[in-house]
């Protein structure tokens, strides 16, 4: 589990084929300097793994679908990514909850500069799109990010918009990005959740306790209420 707050840019220093994945070997030393083997870090927002380290480095196996699914595919030596070890139980959640499991990529549409400040128009597919609110949390290539501004709802493609601070434009990746840059996201979890439970339909099944309470119900009350609630109260309160 992460927060979302970056703690260094690291570098990307090896990437060897690994079966149908890869194993990359990445720069950072702040990430390696309490780390063991079998921890996770998260590399611009995937959670990975640490097979083997050293005082700077360490190196991660990433699978087929974490290929496909995120902005590592095709990587080489050389990307500067985020950092972020996972958080412990005793820290302050500075950023909001983050997985470390994206839900999909997106490209940088459009980069506006303030006078000290930035703010990034990116896309979001079609099926993503639902998860994204204004004011909400989104964390793009691991950076914990507030929703500034999204596109109204609409079948296909949308937007959001982020505005990025100096400290966030100098402590990430996120300051380098330039329109048609790709960049992974990962939803909010709690949207996510509330969308898993929305898409199943009211003619399911009830749960065990719920069928548990009209079998041994007397006839005619109504499982889902108190004993003495079933009882009319027709004119008013009992």
């Amino acid at each position: 589990m992460f927060t979302g707050i970056i703690e260094e840019i690291g570098e990307v220093t090896a990437v060897e084929p690994s079966g149908d994945g890869v194993r990359v070997t990445v720069r950072g030393p702040k990430a390696v300097s309490d780390a063991a083997h079998g921890d996770s870090i998260s590399v611009s927002g995937v959670c990975l793994t640490v097979v083997e380290q050293g005082p700077d480095w360490f190196t991660a196996d990433v699978m087929k679908q974490t290929l496909d699914m995120s902005t590592l595919e095709g990587v080489a030596a050389g990307r500067a990514v985020n950092l972020e070890r996972a958080t412990a139980a005793h820290g302050r959640l500075g950023g909001h909850i983050v997985q470390g499991h994206i839900d999909g990529t997106g490209e940088v549409l459009e980069v506006r500069p303030g006078v000290e400040w930035q703010v990034l128009r990116i896309s979001v597919p079609g099926e993503l799109a639902p998860l994204v609110v204004d004011k909400g949390s989104i964390a793009v290539d691991g950076v914990s990010l507030t929703v500034s501004g999204a596109s109204a709802a609409a079948p296909g493609d949308g937007w959001f918009e982020v505005s990025l601070i100096p400290e966030t434009l100098a402590a990430t990746t996120l300051g380098a990005r330039v329109p048609g840059d790709r960049v992974n996201l990962e939803t909010d979890i709690l949207a996510r959740h509330v969308q898993r439970l929305l898409s199943f339909s009211s003619s399911a099944p009830a749960a065990p306790a719920l069928r548990e309470a009209a079998s041994t119900a007397p006839a005619g009350a109504n499982p889902e209420l108190p004993a003495d609630a079933s009882a009319s109260t027709e004119g008013g309160s009992k």
